[in-house]
This record gives structure tokens, sequence and C-alpha cells, in this order.
């Protein structure tokens, strides 16, 4: 079984506007950087998808997994519980369902704990996947976020 350390963060200028997110895994002595960004697309959405993305590129199941996030939307809706209440009443009223479902059959393969973490301070690697995100979202030819809904 592994143990692996996420980073995440997601940005939207505009909100809605051109999204991305980044990530930095660490397991042991390897590191791995993604981001992707999107042309239309919200800051939640982008902070929720970088965590999906990066559950999702783990190889191994039952990994042992620490995400670092300055979202609390995200940190809170798992570590208080929220998002099983918002999947037994079949995410009602919710925004971001799409991606709540894509992070839960994610998250079930692992053993996941989250830890919020300020952004824009001192946590190194927080501050590296703001700059991903950013750097995505201004990218050319971006993608169609799908599952964004203009409320």
């Amino acid at each position: 079984m592994s143990s692996i350390t996420i980073y995440t963060d997601g940005s939207a200028r505009g909100n809605p506007g051109p999204g991305g997110y980044g990530i930095v895994l660490v397991s042991g002595p390897h590191r791995k950087e993604m981001s992707q960004g999107f042309r239309l697309t919200t800051n939640n959405r982008m902070e929720l998808m970088g965590v999906c993305a990066a559950l999702e590129a783990l190889k191994f199941a039952d990994s042992e997994v620490v995400i670092y996030s300055d979202s609390k939307y995200v940190v809170d809706a798992v570590e208080k519980g929220w998002v099983f209440s918002w999947e037994r009443k079949l995410f009602r009223g919710k925004k971001n369902p799409d991606l709540w479902v894509r992070f839960l059959k994610a998250y079930r393969r692992h053993k996941v704990r989250f830890v919020w973490v300020k952004g824009h301070a001192e946590t190194v690697e927080n501050n590296r996947c703001d700059k991903l995100a950013v750097a995505a979202a201004t990218g050319t030819d971006l993608p169609e976020d799908t599952g964004y809904r203009p409320e």
C-alpha cells in the first residue's frame, strides 16, 4: 500500500470565466505535476475537478492519501460529511453534481484524508498548484467544461 500526498488548487477568472486546476502528486521520491484549463467554468468546479483528476491519476487502489487544498468548499464537504448527505438526496439542489459523483467514485478507491491550507500563504506546493492552475486557464484553444451549467 502506497502513501501519497496531493496538493491541489483551482482558479477561474471572472467566476464564471476561463479556469484551470493544478495538481502536485508526491509519493516517496516521485513527483508529478498536472494541470488543465477550460474556457468557461467556476472556481469551485476547478477546485473539485482538480481533486477528481488527482485521485483518478493514482495507479493503485487502497492508497493512503492526504490531500492539501485551500478550498473550504471541497474540504468541508468531505470532512464534515455533507457530500454523503447530498449523495443520499441525489444531489438535489446542489451545484456540480457531475463532479461530486465523479469525486465519490475516485474517493472510495482509496483511504483519503483532507487538510485545509490557507491559499496564497506559506504552503510551497499549494502555491505551485496555483501557478499551474492560472497558467492552464490562460492557454489558447481551451476545451469546454461540459458539466458547467450557468445559473
